[in-house]
């Protein structure tokens, strides 16, 4: 009950506390115009659910994200999404890759490359079906929106926590126009991005877009090699098509590539076995009482000066295509979407994070994915709209990995996996009109999905005196040969119901109260990392979680002021996480299933604009989690680990804030200033809630200042991180004598020159 009534005191404070501070938002300030009434809170049109809609219309909590803010803001990956909506959170598993996006407390703590995220993310109408896809950059985009919530109605299989839709900005018959921009940075960072819309006749238009990314220099040095890691080399281009041939027809084709040559970084060692007796270990304040197997130690508190002993290239090609066509049939409209991705990726991590050579791999992942969408889209003489569709996907995920385990097992090991996935859906949504103001939302999507595994991991037996083998009791001390440590050959098959039921009222025209129930699924799969016991490769089930939410969006004060908050309750049952398994001397991170959980939570938002060229945007997060009860190994063998636990990265309270004024400095020019803080509490990086894995809490302050023209340059200088905070963002122990700890990304700052042609 404590636990409640210290949640109930946070929403409680909410309206207040959104009134009085500022936070990313959806809504972005207009230009400074001659009069000096206050500009309204502009118009927010959103596709969330796969129709044009106002914001203020939808029974949803969404925030939408357009391309000034995403600019200005210098939102350039999947990273750079933290503190833009409320509750929602992105963590990196390895320095610079392995981005894990949380919406709510709700995020899949893995890292297989044959997994996929809880929170659906969508490229143009496209899933992403790998977390290998997950490490995207981003550029040229009309808006980024993100659905908070189960979405499994209208997005299908893996969306339990909630979807990301990015919108790519896309050709036009209006005119033509282009856009440059470079900037430089420290760190050597040079970026280049241009865009261009050619307009060939009244029915057919391009697009051409690209981004290149440099940076020579790296936030984290090898003092081991004696040289830098984290350097940048990107090439990023799409080439787009509008071809409107009627008015009732409309074909847009999207060919997109990367070319990433780039380097990651390397974890911050801890070492977990005591050098001094009583020590308690691992111990940051002290770390030179705890060492790893070999007795090394790094006692250097720099986060970025590591003791790696080997480079970490990060290498990435991919292609990809994207064909919409939408045909109006008069009372009904027909969409098509048809998506496909070839994606290939190979990075080397060092798990050990030491100049010895303990546990550290090679991964390289290839992934091939086809989708195909077909939408009806009508409605019924004022009483309803409505949507049916079916969906298709097929995918097929493959991991090649050697391992590096000679200086603490006297061997090399070889973990491989070859996945397919096959998901068939349909799908409807009806909202029908019960009065002028009030509207039941109803929705149903079946899911039929077959997935296929073969997988596993080798020992090498490198050196013919493997002590890998030997601690697991797979071979004799000596035994000549390769050992079959793990092996999975096995398909599973899914199916599964999401559904969706609502209330939507409308007191007037710039207001809604809104409740609803839904139910999404994200579907079962198999674990893929260095395994030594085909236990640890078995199945794990589908997870499922229920959403009761109640929620308002209303616009005041003559239209400057808009606010939108929402309460919810999630019943989570069978939640994906990583737990440990025990074989032999060896402990290693397996994927399970914890049987229940709850998330209770508020969302809330706030745009006001007092005065003409004054935004202030705020957004509160708060969250109470508690995991059920669930098993894990330990050094005595199974633990049951009592129900109460929080989540993973679900930090009980977070908050965004963002202050920006412009104003006219002469008749063609006009400056702008803007301030974005956010923080975050406390937060556990595993379900296992160690104390030495977890992040304590923080504040992040960013500025920007421009100065731009009416005849469309701009010319800007801004800063991220300007307090240099540290905090972890991921840490691990790898039940091996030692592990790493990953932190955010240091301050960086820099100047940017951008000119608009139309």
């Amino acid at each position: 009950m404590s636990t409640i009534r210290g949640f109930g005191r946070r929403a409680a404070l909410a309206g207040a506390s959104l009134l009085v501070l500022s936070a990313a938002s959806p809504a972005l300030a207009q230009a400074p115009a001659k009069t000096a009434a206050p500009a309204q809170v502009a118009e927010v049109i959103v596709t969330a659910q796969k129709r044009e809609e106002r914001l203020l219309d939808v029974g949803l909590a969404v925030s939408s994200l357009n391309a000034e803010t995403l600019r200005t803001q210098r939102v350039a990956n999947s990273g750079d999404l933290v503190g833009l909506a409320p509750n929602l959170d992105v963590k990196e598993n390895i320095p610079g890759a392995q981005a894990i996006v949380t919406v709510r407390g709700v995020g899949l703590n893995d890292f297989s490359s044959t997994n996929n995220s809880t929170v659906g993310v969508y490229v143009d109408d496209v899933f992403l079906a790998s977390f290998a896809e997950m490490d995207f950059n981003l550029y040229d985009l009309e808006r980024i929106e993100v659905l908070k919530g189960p979405q499994g109605t209208l997005y299908g299989r893996n969306s339990t926590a909630g979807a990301i839709n990015i919108i790519s900005a896309g050709p036009s018959l209006a005119g033509d126009s282009g856009v440059v921009s470079a900037t430089a940075g420290n760190f050597g960072r040079y970026e280049g991005e241009a865009a261009v819309n050619l307009v060939a006749s009244d029915q057919l238009a391009f697009r051409f877009s690209g981004k290149a990314i440099k940076q020579d220099d790296g936030y984290w040095t090898s003092r081991t090699l004696r040289s830098g890691l984290g350097q940048q080399d990107i090439l990023l281009g799409r080439a787009q098509m509008l071809w409107r041939p009627t008015e009732a027809t409309t074909v847009k084709l999207k060919l997109e590539a990367e070319r990433n040559r780039s380097s990651i970084g390397s974890g911050k060692f801890f070492g977990t076995i005591p050098a001094v007796v009583g020590a308690t270990c691992p111990n940051f304040a002290n770390p030179a009482v705890c060492t790893d197997s070999h007795g090394f130690t790094d006692t250097n508190p720099d986060p970025f000066s590591v003791t790696t002993g080997h480079a970490a290239p990060y290498r990435v090609s991919q292609t990809n295509a994207t064909l919409h066509v939408d045909q109006d049939l008069g009372s009904v409209r027909l969409s098509s979407v048809t998506g496909y991705i070839d994606f290939k990726r190979g990075f080397y991590i060092d798990a050990d994070a030491a100049p010895t050579t303990d546990a550290e791999f090679d991964q390289n992942d290839k992934v091939r994915q086809f989708t195909q969408e077909l939408r009806l889209a009508g409605g019924m003489a004022g009483r309803a709209t409505w949507l049916i569709g079916a969906y298709y996907s097929w995918d097929r995920v493959q991991t090649f990995s050697p391992g590096f385990l000679h200086d603490l097992f006297n061997t090399n090991a070889l973990i491989t996996a070859d996945q397919k996935t096959e998901s068939r859906a349909v799908f409807g949504q009806v909202d029908w009109t019960l009065t002028p103001r009030l509207k039941l939302v109803t929705g149903l999507r079946y899911t039929d999905e077959d997935r296929s595994y073969v997988g596993g991991t080798t020992d090498l037996n490198s050196f013919g005196l493997s002590f890998l083998c030997f601690a697991v009791g797979a071979c004799a001390l000596g035994a000549p040969g390769t050992h079959v440590l793990s092996l999975e050959d096995a398909s599973i098959h899914d199916r599964n119901w999401s559904w969706r039921g609502g209330l939507n009222f409308k007191p007037n025209d710039d207001s809604l109260v809104y409740g609803t129930i839904a139910r999404g699924t994200k579907s079962g799969g198999f674990f893929n990392g260095i395994t030594t016991n085909s236990f640890a490769l078995a199945p794990y089930r589908p997870e499922q979680l229920t959403d009761y939410e109640a929620g308002v969006k209303t616009r005041l004060l003559d239209r400057t002021l808009q606010f939108e908050a929402s309460v919810f309750w999630y019943d989570y049952k069978d939640l994906q996480t990583q737990t440990f398994t025990n074989v032999g001397a060896v402990s290693l991170i397996k994927l399970g299933n914890v049987g229940k959980a709850t998330v209770k939570g508020l969302d809330a938002q706030v745009t006001w604009l007092p005065v003409r060229g004054l935004t202030l945007n705020a957004g509160l997060g708060l969250l109470d989690t508690e995991l059920g009860s669930f098993s894990t190994a330990g050094a005595a063998g199974v633990i049951i680990v009592p129900k109460g636990n929080k989540l993973p990265n679900a930090p009980d309270a977070s908050f965004n804030g963002q202050a920006r004024y412009e104003w006219p400095v002469t008749g063609d020019w006009t400056a702008a200033v803007q301030a974005a803080a956010h923080y975050s509490s406390k937060v556990f990086k595993e379900s296992l809630n160690t104390p030495s894995l977890s992040a304590g809490s923080y504040w992040l302050l960013d500025a920007r200042a421009s100065l731009a023209s009416r005849a469309g340059w701009e010319f800007a200088v801004w800063g991220k991180n300007l307090g240099d905070e540290r905090y972890v963002t991921q840490a691990t122990d790898d039940g091996l004598g030692m592990g790493y700890r990953v932190f955010n990304a240091p301050r960086t700052y820099g100047v940017s020159v951008t000119k608009r042609f139309d």
